[in-house]
């Protein structure tokens, strides 16, 4: 199930499952910060065409200076009277954010907090006649790219949400190979490895005796508030939990469930940085604030699961159902280029795999005096 084609909820019944069982829930966010093209994005200064772009999320944004820069996004364009949601990245570099010298900026070393106003430009450096209305809001140079792309004409073109985007590709480095240097780890990698875990949970026997539903909800927008339609504080998940429960035998199947089921909300944690090391980096979230869900309750669960599965944890609610925050530690979090280690992949997918096809069985272990 998508909602706003950036929402995904994948879901495998258990051969035993009936209305009213539980639920067995992985959450995660398939968005990360990022300048996004403003709808309005056409400007010009001594003699460049400049890009405009606002700040989504909380990102480093010193970092995303100097680096080949491209677009990727989605565009609606109009075939055949139909209204056509297409996804388009542009692979070269198209555009770039420019420091300015050091020789004009001697504290630059000291302190940067770029003007989000004035100095997120981006440029390129080709002028191109205005073709239709449309370049009132963009420059021709930029539509024209996207055209070519799409494989379309600019008249085509109704709208896009666009990204700007490093242009250099995910690597393994370290002497052993032993890290992942990529953009948007976090939260991807909590997607793919939920995703993975939840597929290779269904390719043996365990499902068909599970009493369960297995879940993998994967929102827009966390790291703008979960509030959009399709974020994780609407009423999406809700819906479809009481669409899966509903029974006509059963009219409270879904209030039934809610205590019944559980819930994994993977979003990466911050690794012990080895420069600061004051600053610490849990894999199982606590907070006495309740910035985060976990209970000592929710915590024993996945660590019994993660001892059953041999996975090692380190460790510094709307819908009535118990949740766990729980992630992969990483580095340069929130900057355009991530870090994390490969083996926290492998581990990921072996702790979610084990708690789609342990759970029921470790919650009926559960005992409260």
């Amino acid at each position: 199930v998508t909602r706003n084609f950036s929402s995904v909820i994948a879901f495998a019944v258990g051969g035993r499952y009936l209305p009213g069982n539980g639920f067995s829930m992985i959450g995660a966010h398939t968005d990360s910060p990022c300048l996004r093209v403003k709808p309005r994005s056409k400007r010009t200064k001594q003699g460049c065409l400049q890009v405009g772009v606002e700040c989504y999320g909380g990102g480093i944004w010193n970092t995303w200076f100097d680096r080949d820069l491209t677009i990727a996004g989605r565009v609606m364009v109009k075939t055949d009277g139909r209204l056509v949601h297409r996804l388009v990245h542009v692979s070269r570099p198209l555009l770039r954010i420019p420091h300015l010298a050091i020789h004009l900026q001697r504290d630059i070393n000291d302190s940067f907090g770029p003007n989000k106003e004035n100095h997120l430009y981006v440029h390129k450096l080709r002028t191109l006649r205005t073709l239709f209305k449309y370049y009132s809001l963009h420059h021709p140079a930029l539509v024209k790219v996207l055209c070519s792309e799409l494989g379309v004409e600019p008249e085509a073109l109704l709208d896009f949400e666009l990204c700007l985007t490093d242009t250099q590709p995910a690597a393994l480095g370290g002497v052993y190979e032993e890290f992942i240097y990529s953009p948007r780890l976090d939260n991807l990698h909590s997607c793919y490895c939920a995703l993975k875990g939840l597929l290779e949970s269904c390719s043996g026997d365990s499902l068909a005796i599970d009493p369960n539903i297995r879940m993998i909800t994967l929102y827009d927008n966390e790291e703008v508030g979960s509030e959009s339609a399709q974020g994780a504080q609407s009423n999406l998940t809700e819906l479809i939990l009481s669409r899966l429960a509903a029974s006509p035998s059963n009219l409270t199947a879904f209030q039934q469930a809610a205590p019944r089921s559980f819930m994994i909300s993977a979003d990466m944690a911050h690794a012990v940085h080895p420069n600061y090391q004051s600053v610490p980096g849990p894999v199982i979230k606590f907070n006495s604030n309740q910035r985060y869900a976990t209970t000592a309750v929710t915590a024993a669960v996945v660590r019994e699961v993660a001892s059953r599965v041999d996975v090692p944890l380190q460790v510094p609610p709307r819908l009535g159902v118990p949740v766990v925050d729980i992630g992969a530690p990483q580095l340069s979090m929130h900057s355009i280029r991530e870090m994390c280690c490969t083996s926290s992949v492998l581990q990921s997918t072996a702790l979610f795999k084990g708690f789609f096809e342990l759970f029921p069985t470790v919650r009926s272990s559960l005992v409260v005096d």
